[in-house]
């Protein structure tokens, strides 16, 4: 089915210094609504920014159906846009909410969405090296009715913000073996915002204990590494990197997807296995140099200075040659036009 998008535009807000504020608080002037009622999406509009009015019956109130994405959108060297890896992230979109029992969004109307309104609100996508355009494409159940039921009506958004570094230094991070973020089964594979709500508790005792972010680990031996907070977690161990599985628990990170490829075009050497805490500890103790990091789209790569694993605190390799950063350089030359797309990810408006 074809989709005609409307568009109200208003007066340009004046793009004020956002590099100074907190990641996510500024929106740009316009969003993009669209509403699922009677079987079909319908009213797709890219409006003014306004707030929304929901019946407090609203079961996205009441029983979690509520399914969001993160992408970014990157000002290139000769001046075009880059939405980075739109058809990924739709991919991931798709998956969580038919895990959610909601509707799909057809693809078209998915990239013509986020392409509208990112060129409406081009003079928002950052000059500056390090910035970007933050984009939460997102989904929500709108029935007013309270009973446990699939909703039958819903609202597909987009909104926009600009975003810089979202980590200002090397995290410190404490390995999680009491709480569980998700479990074989679960949602943990589906970006919904009960597994955020759920995280909250334990990563605010860790932060109370003077840490960043918790490293997760499974719900069944609590021994082996799964995430780190809203990132993906990924090592260099002898020059081999290393990071867990995808499964049910770990959400497939574009990210982490990003720089798996990158390095087997580099020649490094992977390995994409379990890896268990206790693997750590043995190779912090035999001395061998064990970098650290999280990767995800708000936080693209997050160095991790320490691990504490019991009562513990371990110290990775941060320097400036590592691993790592060589990884971080080739995504954001890639982004940012500097070297040839040879993978194909740059959707570029």
């Amino acid at each position: 089915m074809e989709h005609t998008i409307s568009v109200t535009s208003q007066a340009e807000r004046k793009v004020t210094d956002t590099k100074s504020l907190p990641f996510g608080k500024i929106p740009t002037e316009h969003m993009f609504i669209a509403e699922y009622k009677n079987g079909e999406w319908q009213n797709a509009q890219v409006v003014p920014f306004h707030d929304l009015t929901l019946s407090p019956l609203a079961l996205c109130l009441h029983y979690g159906q509520t399914v969001f994405e993160g992408m970014k959108a990157f000002m290139m060297e000769d001046g075009h846009i880059n939405i980075f890896r739109a058809d990924k992230h739709y991919d991931r979109f798709t998956k969580s909410l038919h895990r959610m029992c909601m509707p799909q969004v057809p693809e078209k109307l998915f990239i013509d969405a986020i392409k509208q309104l990112v060129l409406l609100d081009a003079d928002w996508v950052p000059k500056e090296a390090d910035g970007s355009l933050y984009i939460r494409p997102f989904m929500i159940a709108t029935e007013d009715r309270i009973g446990v039921k699939v909703s039958d009506e819903y609202l597909f958004m987009v909104v926009c913000s600009p975003a810089f570094q979202y980590y200002a230094k090397p995290l410190k991070v404490k390995v999680e073996t009491n709480f569980v973020r998700a479990a074989e089964g679960g949602t943990g594979s589906a970006k919904c915002g009960g597994n955020y709500g759920g995280a909250f508790y334990p990563t605010q005792l860790a932060r109370e204990a003077g840490y960043d972010q918790v490293l997760w680990t499974d719900s069944v031996h609590n021994e082996f590494i799964e995430e780190s907070g809203t990132m993906n977690a990924m090592f260099f161990i002898d020059n081999v990197l290393v990071t867990p599985q995808l499964s049910g628990t770990i959400l497939d990170g574009v990210t982490r997807d990003s720089l798996l490829a990158i390095a087997e075009a580099k020649g490094m050497t992977i390995e994409v296995r379990q890896i268990s805490y206790a693997e750590l500890i043995t190779a912090f103790e035999a001395g061998k140099r064990v970098e650290a990091f999280g990767a995800g789209t708000a936080a693209v790569v997050a160095p991790i200075e320490i691990i504490a694993i019991g009562h513990k605190e371990y110290k990775c390799y941060i320097e400036p040659d590592a691993m790592m950063y060589q990884l971080q350089k080739e995504l954001f030359n890639i982004r940012r036009g500097l070297t040839a797309d040879t993978f194909k990810w740059n959707y570029v408006i």
